[in-house]
């Protein structure tokens, strides 16, 4: 059976391109470059949807650049699952998952990427290594946000067991 792929078309002329990876539009209240997207579904709801299902692959074929920021995303989605604990109230909750997002973190092409063999480095100029790290920090923001909306649909007083059932999986044998 073959992993969940990004269902958002992605037209090289008309998106914005860094690297190989799409600048898809976000409907996000966090400031960054990101369009604002024309419709209730984007590449977020996308991650949270199709975390559990692809969190069981160990193998994922690229098929298209939105791919890559599915990857990514159902990555920060493992990474931020991690510092939570099956106790942790929504006010803790927020904090850590605030400062998870808002950490500093490694891109394409740096040091310490886990996936430097799928992403390929933005070449063009430091500015737009610069447009791909806000990008990916607007990006890890509004992830962390929804993914709390989620977790804590149901109680504020504790993660639903549902989404904490996969924190020792690993997509792709992989982490952030």
């Amino acid at each position: 059976m073959p992993a969940y792929h990004s269902t958002f078309p992605v037209d090289p002329q008309a998106d914005r391109m860094v690297g190989n990876v799409v600048l898809l539009p976000l409907r996000t209240n966090f400031r960054g470059p990101a369009y604002q997207a024309n419709s209730d579904y984007d590449i977020i709801d996308e991650c949270l949807d199709l975390f559990r299902a692809n969190s069981f692959f160990k193998n994922f074929e690229i098929k298209s650049p939105a791919d890559r920021a599915l990857i990514y995303g159902i990555l920060f989605v493992n990474e931020c699952l991690s510092q939570l604990r099956p106790n942790t109230s929504y006010n803790e909750a927020l904090k850590l998952l605030t400062n998870v997002a808002l950490n500093d973190f490694s891109i394409p092409g740096t040091p310490g990427f886990p996936l430097n063999n799928v992403y390929s480095v933005p070449v063009q100029s430091h500015s737009e290594m610069d447009l791909l790290k806000t990008y990916i920090q607007q990006f890890r923001q509004e992830l962390a946000s929804r993914l709390l909306e989620r977790l804590y649909r149901d109680s504020q007083e504790k993660p639903s067991k549902f989404w904490l059932a996969f924190t020792r999986r690993r997509f792709m044998n992989k982490s952030l």
